[in-house]
C-alpha cells in the first residue's frame, strides 16, 4: 500500500527497506524523482527502467523490479512510519528539510538517513576515530584517552560502535561528556533497532543518550558484510580529520582512511610497536605522507584549533590517576620493558635480575597499576610523570 497523505520521509524509509537495494541503487532513484513518485514507480514495476538504476542491476532488471513491486505491495507505508515513530527514530531524506548539512554537501551523502538521539549532537568540530576491532591493551588505552581527551576540548568525536578501537574511543567520549564534554557521534552499519555487537547494546543506548546514532539502514536491516564499508564513507564524511589509532594493514580502517583522503580530509595515523600485526597500517600511513598523532594536541593541531582548549595530550581530559611512584627495582624494569610486550625471560635478560626479584619488582608495579600481564607477556599501560 502507497499510503495517502504520507511525508516524503515515509516514503524514502519505504525505499530504503526494498530488497537488493543499497546507496547506489537508492541514490539513483531519489536522484531521478521525489520519493512519493519513485514508490509509485516501483508498485507499478517501472523504477528499474530508468537508465541509471539499469547500470547497478545484479540481478537482471526485470526481475529487480519484480520483487521491488512485490515487496511494495506488501508494504503498509502508514503503518511503516507509525513504527518509526514508535522506536524515536527520526528520518531524513537528502534535498529536504531537517537533513543534517554535515553530510549534505559530501560527494556520496546518504540518500536516506535514519537517527536516533539529537541531531545537534552534529554541530561543532568533529573527528573520526577508526581502529581495529582486535585490538591491544595498548590501542584500546591510547582511543580510550583520544576519545577523552578531545571530547573535553569541545570536539565530537565520530566512530562506528564496533568492538576494539571503536567502542574505546566512544567511552573515552562518554566519560568526558559526564564533565561537559562535547557528544559523541555513532555510525552504524545495521537497522537503529538491530545491535551490533549485540554486547554494545549499553553502549549504544548511552551514545544516543548522550549524542547521536546514524544509520543509512532501516529498521530491521541486519549487519550484513556490505553495509560496513557504505557506513565507513560517512564516518569519513563526518570528521573533518580521521585518526587510526590501531589497525592491521587489511580492513575496514584501510577503506576509512581511503574515503577520508578521496574527501580532502587529513589522515592522522597512532605509531604503535614495528612488532605488533595490530599497528601494521598505522605504521605504513607516515610513509604514504599521513602525520603521526602522538596525543591529543597533535589531533588538535590538525583541525586547527588551539592547543590549550582541553587538556593538551594523552590523559588530559582528566585528573591523573595517583598511584605509588615505582622504586629503584619498579624503575629499572619499566626502562628494560619500555613499550613492548614482553615475556619474563626477555626480561630477565634485559634487567640481568635473578627471577624471584624479578617477579617481585613485576608484582608490585602490576598491583600498583604500571603493568599489566596477558598470555605470559608483560606489557606497559602506564607513563611515569616526569
Amino acid at each position: 500500500m502507497s499510503g495517502r497523505g504520507l511525508p516524503h520521509e515515509a516514503y524514502g524509509a519505504a525505499l530504503a527497506a526494498l530488497p537488493a537495494l543499497g546507496p547506489a541503487r537508492l541514490a539513483a532513484l531519489l536522484d531521478t524523482w521525489p520519493p512519493d513518485e519513485a514508490w509509485a514507480r516501483v508498485i507499478e514495476g517501472r523504477a528499474v527502467r530508468h537508465e541509471q538504476v539499469e547500470s547497478t542491476c545484479r540481478p537482471r532488471p526485470a526481475r529487480l523490479a519484480s520483487e521491488w513491486r512485490r515487496a511494495a505491495r506488501a508494504t503498509d507505508v502508514g503503518d511503516d512510519w507509525a513504527r518509526y515513530a514508535a522506536h524515536g527514530v527520526g528520518i531524513h531524506v537528502l534535498g529536504h528539510p531537517g537533513y543534517p548539512a554535515a553530510l549534505a554537501d559530501d560527494d556520496d551523502p546518504p540518500r536516506v538517513l535514519f537517527h536516533r538521539g539529537d541531531l545537534e549532537a552534529l554541530e561543532g568540530t568533529r573527528v573520526s576515530i577508526v581502529g581495529t576491532r582486535r585490538c591491544t591493551r595498548y590501542g584500546h588505552d591510547l582511543a580510550l584517552e583520544f576519545g577523552r581527551g578531545l571530547a573535553v576540548a569541545g570536539v565530537r568525536v565520530v566512530s562506528g560502535l564496533a568492538l576494539g578501537i571503536d567502542g574505546a574511543a566512544h567511552r573515552g567520549a562518554l566519560d568526558a561528556g559526564a564533565a561537559g564534554g562535547a557528544p559523541p557521534v555513532g555510525v552504524v552499519g545495521s537497522g537503529l533497532d538491530v545491535t551490533y555487537p549485540r554486547s554494545h547494546a549499553g553502549l549504544w543506548a548511552e551514545v544516543a543518550r548522550a549524542g547521536v546514532l546514524l544509520s543509512e539502514a532501516p529498521l530491521g536491516a541486519a549487519p550484513e558484510p556490505w553495509r560496513f564499508p557504505a557506513r565507513n564513507r560517512i564516518i569519513a564524511a563526518l570528521g573533518a580529520v580521521a585518526v587510526v589509532v590501531e589497525s592491521h594493514a587489511r580492513g575496514g580502517s584501510r577503506h576509512t582512511v581511503d574515503e577520508a583522503a578521496a574527501r580532502g580530509r587529513r589522515v592522522l595515523a597512532v605509531p604503535g610497536s614495528v612488532r605488533s600485526p595490530a599497528s601494521a597500517l598505522t605504521n605504513e600511513l607516515p610513509a604514504e605522507g599521513c602525520h603521526p598523532a602522538r596525543d591529543v594536541t597533535d589531533v588538535l593541531v590538525a583541525l586547527g584549533l588551539s592547543t590549550s582548549v582541553g587538556g593538551a595530550g594523552l590523559g588530559g581530559a582528566s585528573v591523573p590517576e595517583r598511584r605509588p611512584p615505582p622504586d629503584a627495582l619498579g624503575s629499572s624494569i619499566l626502562d628494560a620493558l619500555g613499550w613492548n610486550a614482553a615475556c619474563l625471560d626477555e626480561l630477565a635478560a634485559r634487567t640481568a635480575q635473578p627471577p624471584t626479584r624479578l617477579s617481585v619488582g613485576l608484582s608490585r608495579l602490576e598491583r600498583d597499576g604500571w603493568v599489566e600481564v596477558r598470555g605470559g607477556w608483560w606489557e606497559r599501560i602506564t607513563e611515569v610523570a616526569g
